[in-house]
């Protein structure tokens, strides 16, 4: 029965209990969502979410349901077909959201066991008998921490998460689409379908995640590289570099896979891929999704759809670099600094290479990492770096592409992935001290100054012209971790 009055939804909610969730029929990602407690709530919410839904889907029809606190959200895919054949293709975790949109999917999930499983598979396949559907289609639950699971809504269409459950059953789930709409019958059946391995997805977006988890940014992707050489690694996107991402449109930029022989490969082959993929020119959350993936409660599979509001109660923050970390990121903008100026002295003539010191033994640098700065020694031995600092030395060795804005180098033979930027530019100002003051403002308006390693030489070198001092500045280079910075 259905009856679009505030009267009608009331008599709903007195009659599910409260709290109930009241939310648009039409569309999903969180919109035209909210949950009331009592009446007044429920009056509220109906106005609100009738309003969003239409402006939002052309269709302002609400449903209400029961609304379970803290639980998981899981759902089940299934494929049937028009002569009466049902599957179910197991279970995709779906309970990191912000603001009840998905963020980080996986499957299968850490929480079912194979009774539950089943369970929730055959009321799936059941619902889609029920109304002869014939196509894919998701059927969402959520389930508390008892394993009861309630019926959510059902998506008669392809999920954005759809990748993983390919990955993990070897299924081509549009071209199974594009066979059931043709007339043809399934050909496979329940005991066909697999759990083979496990798979990650991770939705990148153009947001910024220190902004209530993912506000929408806009711009033009200045710089835009996949992680496509990272194994098993899949990217669904619909962008190059130069695209321009807008208001008028969702601002995911890419759908990114990972699937591995278990969870924990999946998860490395995740973290390595996020630390590869180069995005500039808009602000994007993979530092949040990076978070995540590393989180002790996300590792033991302890989550709900209310993980990043209760791990983050003060809203997300970025990573803490430990004292080990700052250490290994002074010691690798070093040695690229480093690499940089004896490359410019092996192929320019210009006269600013007088400003670099040519010997490549012994170098004094001075290097800014936030508030502190470090005296530094350091030298190369072919295509190794020695690089002294607060009396530790480190060796620092990798193939050094300087061209590449990703570059993968050993710290003490511990690896560690750095992403790069080098800027350049020219500044009139009225003293040398003035001018330190100013490159600092500078780097912060353009990075923020989050994790940052400034590097520039010990000897600067000064140019006069008339009653201001010219200087005319070296290249200098931003080294930070990927993921660690957005």
């Amino acid at each position: 029965m259905y009856d679009q009055n505030l009267n009608f939804c009331l008599n709903c909610s007195l009659l599910l209990g409260y709290p109930v969730m009241i939310k648009a029929s039409a569309g999903g990602g969180g919109k035209g969502m909210r949950v009331a407690w009592n009446d007044e709530e429920a009056r509220e919410g109906f106005r609100f979410s009738s309003q969003e839904a239409a402006s939002s889907f052309g269709d302002d029809r609400l449903l209400i349901e029961k609304f379970i606190d803290n639980p998981r959200h899981i759902e089940i895919q299934v494929l049937a077909d028009k002569h009466d054949n049902a599957l179910w293709l197991n279970e995709r975790e779906c309970s990191i959201q912000r603001r009840n949109q998905k963020v980080i999917e996986e499957a299968p999930s850490t929480f079912l066991d194979s009774k539950t499983r089943k369970a929730m598979g055959e009321q799936a396949v059941a619902l889609a008998r029920a109304v002869k559907y014939s196509s894919a289609g998701t059927v969402e639950f959520l389930v508390d921490s008892k394993k009861n699971f309630y019926f959510l809504e059902m998506n008669t269409r392809l999920q954005v998460e759809h990748p993983i459950t390919e990955c993990i059953t070897g299924l081509d789930l549009v071209q199974e689409m594009i066979r059931v709409a043709k007339g043809y019958a399934l050909r496979h059946k329940q005991a066909d379908i697999p759990i083979n391995g496990w798979a990650v997805e991770c939705r990148v977006y153009a947001e910024d995640p220190y902004k209530s988890f993912g506000l929408p940014s806009v711009g033009r992707l200045s710089q835009y590289e996949e992680p496509l050489h990272v194994p098993n690694v899949r990217v669904d996107s619909g962008i190059q570099q130069g695209s321009e991402i807008s208001i008028y449109y969702d601002p995911m930029i890419s759908k990114l896979i990972t699937y591995g022989s278990n969870r924990n490969e999946a998860l490395q082959r995740m973290e390595e891929a996020l630390d590869n993929y180069v995005i500039r020119g808009v602000t994007h959350n993979i530092a949040l999704l990076r978070e995540v993936i590393k989180h002790p409660r996300f590792i033991q599979g302890d989550i709900s759809t209310k993980f990043l509001p209760e791990v983050y109660t003060e809203g997300f923050k970025g990573h803490r670099l430990e004292d080990s970390e700052k250490i290994e990121l002074l010691v690798i903008a070093v040695s690229l600094y480093m690499a940089e100026r004896l490359r410019s002295q092996r192929f320019l003539g210009a006269p600013r290479i007088s400003l670099a010191q040519p010997d490549a033994k012994n170098w004094k640098l001075y290097v800014q990492l936030g508030d502190s700065t470090h005296s530094i020694v350091a030298s190369r031995q072919g295509s190794t770096y020695l690089v002294e600092v607060n009396g530790r030395k480190c060796c620092v060795t990798g193939e050094w592409n300087l061209a590449s804005a990703v570059l993968s180098l050993q710290v003490d033979d511990v690896h560690r992935t750095v992403q790069v930027k080098i800027f350049c530019y020219y500044c009139f100002l009225k003293s040398l001290h003035h001018f330190k003051s100013e490159k600092l403002v500078y780097l912060k308006e353009q990075l923020d100054g989050k994790h940052i390693v400034i590097v520039e030489m010990a000897n600067a070198g000064v140019t006069m012209n008339g009653a201001s001092v010219l200087l005319e500045v070296e290249p200098y280079l931003a080294c930070y971790f990927p993921s660690r910075f957005s």
